[in-house]
């Protein structure tokens, strides 16, 4: 027997087809408008109002660690989850022919979403990956870990969410293992094809299935909003506007 067909079978011995479905299952559903207008509507909004719908979807996990922030505050985009999985490693061999692969299957309306296993003492985006994603169409990068090349990365309107900058590169200290898979940042597990948005405030991740939905909902929370804060400017007080329906 192969060893996809042991490690199946071990699976239904011990019951583990819904949670391997749950946490490897990756959805392919079409969204029911174009993918650039959707990400177009997507950053008209703020991080804010889709935490909130979140929330109605009983989703309360969905924001990455406040430690991830923008390199340029005013940076707002949204874009479809491309995960990559690295993690420390002093193995230098074949490093640089898998990447080449990874960065040839990154394309349009990407967003990369990266996951370094912890890793405190190197760099894994700098200003040749900034570049070479920016011409291949990709939307951003959040990168749980480090950045360098800092300079080049603003040459590019290329927004990056990072956790922290250092000169040190990336071959001989971590290797990239798998790309397109689930992980995890923070408590956010994140699949191939979710919605990923970051503004000024931090950086969600929107599963796909519901993508749509919550962007319809956040709208109309973000035209709520309009309406008290127009209230607010009119002096209204604080009983007239919770009486409408208003919130604080």
């Amino acid at each position: 027997m192969s060893e996809e067909g042991m490690l199946q079978k071990e699976a239904k011995m011990m019951k583990l087809e819904n949670l391997i479905r749950e946490r490897e299952g990756i959805s392919t559903k079409e969204f029911p408008i174009p993918v650039e207008e959707l990400l177009a509507r997507y950053e008209q909004l703020y991080t804010g109002a889709i935490s909130d719908v979140m929330r109605e979807f009983c989703l309360l996990d969905q924001a990455m660690p406040g430690y991830l922030q923008p390199l340029r505050f005013e940076d707002v985009r949204a874009g479809i989850a491309f995960t990559v999985k690295s993690s420390p490693n002093v193995q230098i061999t074949g490093e640089m022919t898998f990447r080449t692969k990874m960065l040839d299957d990154m394309g349009p309306n990407h967003f990369v979403v990266w996951d370094t296993s912890h890793d405190e003492k190197a760099t894994l985006w700098g200003g040749v990956m900034t570049a070479t994603a920016y011409g291949k169409g990709v939307r951003g990068a959040v990168i749980d870990g480090g950045i360098r090349d800092t300079k080049q990365i603003l040459e590019k309107p290329f927004p990056v969410f990072y956790k922290y900058r250092i000169p040190n590169g990336s071959l001989s200290r971590c290797l990239i293992t798998h790309y397109q898979i689930p992980i995890k940042i923070g408590d956010v597990l994140v699949k191939p094809g979710d919605v990923i948005f970051g503004d000024c405030d931090g950086v969600l991740c929107v599963p796909r299935d519901i993508a749509y939905d919550v962007l319809v909902r956040a709208e109309e929370i973000r035209a709520n909003e309009k309406k008290i804060f127009s209230w607010v400017a009119n002096g209204e007080s604080i009983h007239e506007i919770t009486k409408k329906g208003g919130y604080f």
